[in-house]
């Protein structure tokens, strides 16, 4: 159970059957004021009892109930004399643990569908009404044939006959269709009703609340103890910092290493905001030299990786032993990266890519760690660093990899190369400010490619590199749609670009999707 839980009443816990869209349930409960937290559907019956959650959310996943050694939910599950919402895989699974039977579907739903609403019940309450028709998003191929004693329809569609369920008397809910993604207009509500309406839960999870809890927590887990704290400048490391420090003061040391591979001025942000803002004791260590020697002649995206996160480690190592070492080492680890550490069976997640952080560390410097974002999704750290009075601009920075301009630069990397991308993603972020659209994208940057082409400048020929740029939306990093520029805007920036910065003469905007591309080039 997370230390975090003495403080909250209210919780709910998700079970995972391996849905690729989970962790947005957990996002639609945490934003109606809820607190909760997702466990594989392994989780053994003892640790659920010691959670106690006022409700249990089943959720989706790629399996078939009618094959034989399918996942199944915890016996525990249905005795706890507590609500249960089974979604999907989470009702089929749901109906066949009590009785009820599921086939496979010749009509399968994949996509927006409708489904017709023929009872009334506390999850539809104020939202949708007997003999409406709603919009849903359906992405199941098997279906429930036959409901477990005590359940009634709620709405049904072409494809799944019992698309909501209901049993008022035990208080369990089932729906085919995912109510956690947005193309279910009314989904975010449904979930609402079912953690307030039928938990009884009041809402009172909130970065307001989290502050002091957090804070107390951090000073019984420290004591009298030192912490270090690698600092990157992205979001996450410094709502860590300033939420240490509010803590436990002059106890906190950061440690910026400067590998060289960040965006323009994006350094000296960092030093005036630590030192002059919030008077954080801070070593700021340039070690620019040092890494670009390492990186040169490596091409290979994952070697890059690893080069730099060893490296990190070496001079993060260096710098905490000229200090004097520490008891504790701070990490901006959220949440996201706590699930993803387990996949929903209980074993390693597939590596798609190596992240970069200071993993090794507590183990090499026999030092205890400090997570305080552990529990918390990125739009609540965002909220948490407007709550510790951090400028709304640099809350609300893009996500910034931790390998830096290093993996947006595919080939090999050189000083000069690294200066003409600062200078190219410099104007398309500041095109992206002046169009007031910085806070409508996910994440915007410009890469620059191993690819020189033939253009024309004035009345000369050129050869040089080729740009792209990339632009998304999203919700959690986990899916991501291009954003859709207007041709004006992007020919303005291409412009820019291409007078403005020597060693560019072309201009591309990517808009692949992910999937089936990541955000990142590499």
């Amino acid at each position: 159970m997370s230390d975090i839980l003495e403080q909250i009443v209210d919780r709910v816990l998700i079970l995972d059957f391996g849905s690729q869209v989970t962790q947005l349930i957990a996002r639609r409960v945490r934003e109606s004021g809820v607190y909760c937290e997702i466990w594989p559907f392994t989780a053994d019956a003892e640790r659920i009892r010691t959670y106690a959650p006022q409700g249990i959310i089943l959720s989706g996943g790629p399996s078939s109930v009618a094959l034989a050694g399918s996942p199944r939910a915890p016996d525990v599950v249905f005795s706890m004399d507590i609500p249960v919402l089974g979604i999907c895989y989470g009702q089929q699974t749901m109906c066949v643990q009590l009785g009820g039977s599921v086939e496979g579907n010749d009509h399968q739903e994949f996509g927006r569908a409708h489904v017709d609403v023929v009872e009334n019940c506390r999850i539809t309450d104020g939202l949708w009404e007997k003999g409406a028709r709603e919009q849903v998003w359906m992405s199941h191929g098997d279906r429930v044939t036959a409901l477990p004693p005590g359940f009634r329809a709620v709405a049904v569609s072409e494809g799944a006959p019992f698309a909501m369920i209901a049993d008022d008397d035990r208080r369990f809910y089932g729906v085919q269709f995912h109510p956690e993604v947005i193309h279910t207009p009314h989904g975010t509500q449904l979930l609402r009703n079912f953690t307030h309406a039928v938990c009884g839960c009041s809402g009172g999870w909130s970065m307001a609340a989290f502050r002091p809890a957090e804070i107390k927590r951090i000073r019984e887990i420290v004591g009298e103890g030192r912490v270090i704290c690698g600092l990157s400048g992205g979001v996450d490391s410094t709502v860590a910092a300033v939420l240490i420090h509010e803590a436990i003061g002059d106890q906190l040391t950061c440690i910026f290493v400067d590998h060289g591979l960040l965006r323009q001025s994006e350094a000296e942000q960092v030093l005036a905001m630590f030192r002059d803002r919030f008077n954080i004791k801070l070593v700021h260590r340039d070690a620019s030299d040092l890494f670009l020697g390492a990186l040169e002649g490596v091409s290979d995206p994952e070697v890059k990786r690893k080069t730099i996160g060893k490296l990190f480690i070496d001079v993060f190592e260096e710098e905490a032993a000229k200090i004097g070492g520490a008891d504790f080492l701070a990490q901006g680890t959220l949440y996201p990266d706590v699930i993803e550490s387990i996949s929903f069976t209980g074993g390693p997640s597939v590596t798609i890519k190596s992240h970069h952080n200071v993993g090794g560390l507590p183990e090499r410097m026999r030092m205890k760690l400090v997570e305080p974002l552990r529990e918390l999704f990125k739009d609540e750290v965002r909220a948490l660093g407007l709550e510790l009075g951090l400028p709304k601009e640099m809350v609300g920075r893009h996500p910034f990899p931790g390998p830096g301009l290093a993996i947006r630069i595919p080939g090999a990397i050189s000083k000069d190369r690294l200066e003409i991308l600062r200078r190219a993603d410099a104007i398309y972020l500041e095109e992206i400010r002046n169009a007031g659209l910085y806070d409508e994208i996910w994440q915007a940057f410009a890469v620059l490619l191993p690819v020189r082409t033939v253009g024309v400048m004035g009345d000369g020929r050129t050869y040089d590199f080729a740009c792209a740029l990339r632009a998304v939306t999203s919700t959690d990093g986990m899916t991501a749609d291009v954003y859709p520029f207007d041709i004006k805007f992007i020919a303005r920036v291409a412009n820019r670009i291409v007078n403005e910065v020597r060693g560019i003469n072309r201009v591309a905007y990517d808009i692949t999707s992910k999937p089936p591309g990541t955000i990142e080039w590499e």
